[in-house]
């Protein structure tokens, strides 16, 4: 799926169709003040102030009427340069656009106009409004004003614009595809989570979604214990004093939980790096121990506001697979390159393929020197080049204390979601006080690498939920198997045998012995996702065999039971992805 806001052309066309929208709405409410409109990942959205009027679904489609008129009447997008004065005088019946004029520099201000509605931009826009005929309004919502929960709720509209009525009907179509894979509608069916408004943003994990963590978290401990990583706890609540070392109180307090502890303030940690530090500084470290890698799987809260909370994808209390690796400034480049090893591992073995974008020194409010900046942003581009990895350069987006890479995956509907991050950092380990003793017999402060794959748990079973749409592959799924006899007594006991025959292998499998017909026994187990229904009946009992369905699929294959079991077996020790 195309991220809109980051393709040039798409970019351009989508800004012009939000200024077509919102001409549209003026000419049915003609009392309606804009706020912006920007270009998102997903298309365009405009907040609007409609006075007392509310937008309801069935408005969607007058808007896209008036929008295709003005389309098909063609007019130019004019380009026009005006004062701060004058747009103060043109816009001085409209407190929002008033806002935004008085935040601007004086000197040239630019608004686009098509036929009789103008608006503030920067622009560029396309020639005609001609050029904005493929387009889709999706969907509506509220939206407060500058974001701020004590302004005036204002409305708000999404829409998506293409060159093409092919492109756009494609686009579309992958829209309808990611709503059936809503995580939110599946982990409900499947049993996987569940959200309480006693508990906002906070996911509830059931017993099926516990198999799932449980078995990721497994995973990922196996491969890192493999790279020579030793694991760590530390505590969720640690004192002010502690955030204050860090820098979190002075630039991250408002988006903290803090409580009182004996007359002290204490915060629940936001981050895991701190007690990483304090990890690190309960004992001397020579530079032969390092790299000092640590890993820690460590649940973290962070105060999200409410309106933003989605699922799995947006919550207030989450687990980060962070490690942390304490490195010499010449390991800085063999330590990435073995975390991008790791991070391939990983990635390909849930089929997602990565991107990788290198975050480069601010122009200003950096710290260190700017040859520490250029050998760092070297031997991040090297590693990258010695993994035999591809890297894009996102420049000045590095954080003020180091750079960064930042890991893009790819799920099966072509969506990009950043998951992975290596974070260079030459702040943390001077403020804490950490050193080594190098070969010298001088104390150095090392490196600190911050590091996560997963990025947090809860929000990579989210986008693994939508990526397989449910149907995960036989080691991940909570329910792997469903035996059904086709006469619930008649063929029991041989039932009976298969599962048993499944539990010994290790499997976890159910044997469904209802009193319902066969094919309703069989719909409901697809329905459930569950990786293989497995039917016995006469022929079966008789020849030791089984007859296996694959969720998704409609043919069935008749196989002896020992094969089958060599072949499940196989299939959740190597970790295979479900045949498509």
């Amino acid at each position: 799926m195309i991220d809109i806001k980051e393709n040039a052309e798409l970019n351009v066309l989508n800004h012009s169709c939000a200024h077509m929208m919102a001409q549209a709405v003026k000419r049915l409410y003609p009392q309606a003040k804009f706020w912006v409109g920007p270009v998102v990942s997903e298309g365009f959205y405009y907040d609007m102030d409609l006075g007392d009027e509310v937008i309801k679904d069935e408005d969607l489609p007058k808007i896209e009427k008036e929008m295709k008129k003005i389309a098909k009447d063609g007019k130019r997008i004019v380009r026009k340069e005006i004062t701060k004065a004058e747009a103060l005088e043109m816009f001085k019946d409209d407190p929002y656009k008033i806002d935004l004029i008085q935040d601007l520099e004086d000197g040239t201000i630019t608004c686009y106009q098509q036929g009789e509605f103008i608006d503030l931009c920067r622009g560029p826009h396309v020639e005609t409004v001609k050029q904005c005929k493929n387009f889709k309004l999706l969907k509506h919502s509220g939206a407060y004003w500058k974001g701020d929960a004590n302004n005036k709720v204002l409305q708000r509209i999404y829409g998506v614009c293409f060159p093409t009525a092919e492109e756009l009907e494609e686009h579309l179509a992958l829209l309808e595809e990611a709503k059936k894979r809503d995580h939110k509608k599946i982990g409900k069916e499947m049993g996987l989570f569940t959200v309480s408004e006693y508990a906002p943003g906070m996911p509830i994990f059931l017993p099926n979604g516990m198999i799932l963590r449980n078995i990721l978290e497994q995973f990922w401990y196996e491969e890192h214990t493999k790279a020579g990583y030793q694991f760590i706890k530390t505590p969720i609540m640690m004192s002010k004093e502690l955030w204050e070392t860090s820098g979190h109180w002075e630039h991250y307090k408002e988006n903290m939980y803090t409580t009182m502890v004996d007359d002290r303030e204490f915060a629940i940690k936001p981050m895991n790096c701190p007690g990483a530090l304090l990890v690190y500084n309960s004992s001397l470290h020579s530079y032969k121990e390092l790299p000092y890698r640590i890993g820690e799987l460590g649940q973290v809260h962070r105060h999200e506001a409410s309106g933003a909370l989605n699922g799995l994808f947006r919550v207030r209390t989450f687990t980060q697979d962070d490690a942390h690796l304490f490195v010499t400034p010449d390991q800085i480049e063999s330590e990435v390159k073995n975390v991008l090893g790791l991070i391939d591992r990983i990635y390909s073995v849930f089929g997602l393929p990565y991107d990788i974008e290198l975050s480069t020194r601010p122009e200003s409010g950096y710290i260190g020197s700017e040859e520490i900046w250029q050998k760092s942003e070297e031997a991040l581009a090297n590693a990258c080049i010695h993994a035999g990895k591809e890297y894009k350069v996102n420049p000045g987006d590095g954080a003020f204390y180091g750079p960064k890479l930042d890991i893009h995956i790819k799920d099966s509907l072509g969506r990009v979601w950043q998951c992975g991050t290596i974070q260079l950092d030459m702040n943390l380990p001077e403020r804490f006080g950490c050193t080594y003793v190098d070969k010298d017999g001088s104390k150095k402060t090392p490196v600190m690498l911050h590091r996560v794959i997963y990025g947090s748990i809860e929000r990579f079973i989210g986008i693994l939920i939508e990526h397989f749409a449910g149907h995960f592959p036989l080691w991940l799924a909570p329910r792997q198997f469903v035996v059904i006899p086709v006469h619930q007594e008649k063929h029991l006991e041989y039932a009976q045998k298969v599962v048993k025959a499944l539990q010994d292998a290790g499997m976890r499998v159910e044997l469904d012995d209802r009193n319902e017909k066969l094919g309703y026994r069989v719909r409901e187990a697809q329905m459930s996702k569950v990786p293989y229904q497995i039917v016995v009946g006469d022929g079966e009992a008789e020849n030791e065999t089984v007859t296996i369905r694959q969720s998704g699929k409609k043919e069935s294959k008749t196989m002896a039971l020992n094969e089958a079991l060599e072949k499940f077996v196989k299939e959740v020790e190597e970790k295979c992805l479900l045949e498509k």
